[in-house]
Order: structure tokens, then sequence, then C-alpha cells
């Protein structure tokens, strides 16, 4: 058998471009093929990168706190409660700004508890602001808010229906000409 020389040559190392890196912006590393990356992920990232770009909080950002409400008709009005557990009735700002309802505050709460040897205090703080939007015509000269128990029902008067809506008859049966 003949021997065989075999030498190995090494090629110079090419060069990729480089994408430019922002800080806080830090890209996977995608080697071989996209295969076998999770697209949930990829999409989770995008989300939390877009999230970082377009949101624009400030330095010290109040807690936000976005209490439960509901909104509906009852006997010509607009009836809008609101829960506002832990909520002082002086802290809930109520005002119409043109065509929108909206409701305001805030929400301080501070628990302090002392026995022998233990202490525990704790704090806690929000913000909350919520708009509606009226429909045409309401009333907002006569917006009546009431207060009781950590619950805030605002009412505002609707104007009376033109018309009353009509029922019209669905008729079976091939469609009979106009005169």
């Amino acid at each position: 058998m003949a021997e065989v020389s075999v030498s190995v040559v090494k090629q110079p190392k090419q060069e990729r471009p480089e994408l430019t890196r922002w800080p806080g912006f830090e890209m996977p590393s995608f080697r071989g093929s996209l295969f076998g990356v999770n697209p949930f992920a990829l999409m989770r990232q995008f989300i939390e990168d877009m999230d970082r770009v377009f949101i624009q909080a400030p330095a010290v950002a109040p807690a936000a706190w976005s209490p439960a409400i509901e909104v509906r008709e009852r006997e010509g009005k607009l009836l809008v409660t609101a829960e506002l557990p832990g909520v002082k009735k002086d802290d809930v700002k109520v005002h119409v700004d043109g065509k929108t309802l909206v409701l305001e505050g805030e929400r301080i709460e501070e628990k302090e508890e002392k026995r022998e040897g233990y202490y525990h205090s704790e704090r806690s703080y929000g913000q909350f602001y919520r708009s509606i939007l009226l429909p045409e015509g309401a009333n907002t000269d006569q917006v009546a808010a009431h207060f009781n128990n950590g619950v805030l029902e605002v009412t505002v008067p609707l104007p009376e229906a033109k018309q009353k809506p009509k029922d019209v008859p669905i008729q079976e049966g091939p469609k009979a000409k106009a005169a």
C-alpha cells in the first residue's frame, strides 16, 4: 500500500461583519439554524425590547393602580361604579373634561405592628386615573358623585331616546315587487 502524506493548511479566518450593538439591546446569538429556536422566546425578547424603546417612564415613577370600574345605563342615567378599597373620600377627584368623565386619586396605606421583640411596618402607595367617554348629549351639568365604604358611584343624566327601536317583521317566500 502506498503511503499518502496529508498536510493541514489553515485558511485565514474570515471576519463577519458585526451589527452595531446598542446598550440594553443585546441580541441572542443565532449560530446555525433558526429551526431550534423557540419562537415564543424570540417574541418575548422582541416585546421586551420594544417596551424598553417606547415606554419611557420617569426615573422615579409612582406606582400605578387601576381600580375596577363598571359602567352601565339604568333608568335614563349612566351609572359608573368604582371600587376603591383603602381610599379616602378626600383622596379622590371626579371631574368632567369635555366629553370625558375622569376619576383620579391616590391610595396611601400604612400598616404598623409592634409586639415584644417584633416590629413590622408596611407602606403601599398607588395612583389611579380612569377616563370614560360620555355618550353624545350627556348632561354634564348634573353629574353627581357619592362615596361610601370604598365604593364611588357617579351618575350622569342621559338624554331621552328620540325614537324607540321598532321591530321589522321578516317575511318568507319570494320577494314582492315594489310598485
